[in-house]
């Protein structure tokens, strides 16, 4: 097989490429920027481009597959070439698709929590040690890689709903096309690509729909958006497996859950981490693991990276940093922080950074996000907004928006880097929030300074 990838230093794509690579593939690919840890990783493997920017030259005929990145534009010389040779193109997610069509599929779709349920099944097929192939949106502890396509007999799927390429504008997870399908819950989000809730919302019913006759749904029944939409879609051949929160209990910060008459000790903890557990195991059962053997497995299962991810603690103190952005993401995140330790005083840094998030029309979806945070701060820096193109957001609409007393905003990184350094460090924790990296800001230097090197408060 001769592949050659346009955009190949994507976070996804070069991975993907690797993993072709080593199957034996003859790989090719070309990218107009590529920087760490995409650099890095495809130097190594051998497939680091020998020259920045694109190669007609590489589009010949006897291409077996072109896959197309997300990133490169629908003019793209490349992409026009393959056209007009006829050659087969791709998006990623369809390229996936191929790969795995005489394999048992597993697709983990909605709008939050994708990644730590997907990540769950992962880490409990390697400890079951069971063959399986995956596609994940993170880096994972004990996964070299996030992408893997070998001869498995299944694979599992992390499900976005975002556009799949520059030609092909249906979200990637339509193209999946599972045998086991869990959506985890829909809160809207991407508004510059779904400018409607409604319109959303349709991009779950056709996925619903695509799952593979005689298949399993998986889904999020204490979600009412989720379990009217799954209640309206109902499709007689397929089965349905609703799931919320498990019982559950919490002693001195530990979680343990209950899975039919079974528990079992967690690293993880927040209800909705209890969610993605209990989903993750009804997978995982209809791949043929038992429940001790599922939470035997689960024990050891700290997260994905960024995902409730502790940075440093003392033994009053912890500072843990998670990806949520979107609403629903960043009121789950404060909630499982604050119902995990009542008693100390819970400090939160939300960054905006996405298109959503900096839209000032989208600022009333997180009114109550913050409720639970004892004292709060929303950050967002000028640059993002630049870049993206965006009109300035007044810092009273932030305030507006989210609806929390005593909310502080700010933009600028020396004055967010100062307020952190008076917070107190015992009984105390602090949630950083993002997708981005509060303009350049090292959070992991600073979680060592507030712990270690100021005086307490």
């Amino acid at each position: 097989m001769k592949v050659h990838f346009i955009s190949i230093g994507g976070s996804v794509m070069h991975q993907l490429a690797i993993a072709l690579h080593k199957k034996g593939y003859l790989v090719t690919g070309t990218d107009d920027e590529i920087f760490e840890p995409a650099l890095s990783n495809l130097k190594n493997a051998g497939l680091l481009p020998a020259k920045i920017g694109w190669d007609v030259d590489k589009i010949q005929s006897d291409l077996n597959a072109v896959i197309l990145g997300m990133h490169a534009r629908a003019d793209n010389p490349e992409l026009l070439k393959a056209k007009s040779l006829g050659l087969n193109i791709y998006s990623f997610p369809e390229y996936i698709y191929k790969e795995s069509l005489q394999k048992k599929r597993v697709v983990v779709g909605g709008s939050h929590g994708k990644t730590t349920t997907t990540s769950m099944i992962m880490h409990v097929l390697q400890k079951q040690q069971l063959a399986f192939d995956y596609l994940v949106g993170a880096k994972l502890a004990g996964f070299e890689q996030s992408v893997n396509i070998t001869d498995a007999p299944v694979i599992v799927c992390e499900g976005d709903e975002y556009p799949a390429s520059a030609i092909e504008k249906k979200p990637k997870f339509h193209f999946l096309y599972p045998h086991i399908a869990i959506l985890t819950g829909i809160a809207w989000d991407h508004i510059n690509v779904f400018p409607t809730f409604e319109f959303y919302l349709e991009q779950f019913v056709i996925f619903i729909n695509r799952i593979e006759k005689g298949g399993l749904l998986i889904y999020n029944e204490s979600d009412q958006v989720l379990a009217e939409l799954v209640a309206k879609c109902k499709r007689n051949d397929i089965q349905y497996q609703p799931y919320h929160v498990p019982n559950f209990q919490i002693e001195n910060g530990v979680t343990t859950v209950q899975i039919g008459s079974e528990s079992g000790r967690l690293s993880v903890f927040g209800n909705h981490n209890l969610m993605n557990c209990l989903a993750a195991y009804y997978a995982c059962a209809a791949l043929g693991v038992a429940t001790q053997d599922f939470l035997h497995s689960m024990k050891d299962f700290t997260g994905a990276a960024k995902r409730l991810e502790l940075l440093e603690s003392n033994d009053s103190m912890c500072i843990y940093r998670d990806f949520a952005h979107a609403p629903s993401k960043v009121k789950a995140t404060v909630q499982a922080v604050k119902q995990q330790f009542p008693k100390r005083k819970l400090y939160g840094i939300l960054e905006l950074h996405t298109y959503s998030s900096l839209n000032v029309n989208f600022m009333n979806e997180y009114k109550g996000a913050l409720n639970e945070l004892d004292e709060s701060v929303v950050f967002y820096s000028k640059h993002a907004l630049e870049i993206k193109q965006m009109p300035d957001l007044p810092a009273e609409k932030v305030i507006e928006g989210f609806d929390k007393p005593g909310l502080i905003v700010m933009n600028d990184k020396a004055t967010l880097e100062k307020w952190l350094l008076t917070i107190p460090n015992h009984d105390v924790n602090i949630l950083f929030m993002s997708s981005g990296n509060y303009d350049g800001l090292n959070i992991n230097s600073l979680a060592k300074d507030i712990i270690y090197n100021h005086p307490e408060g």
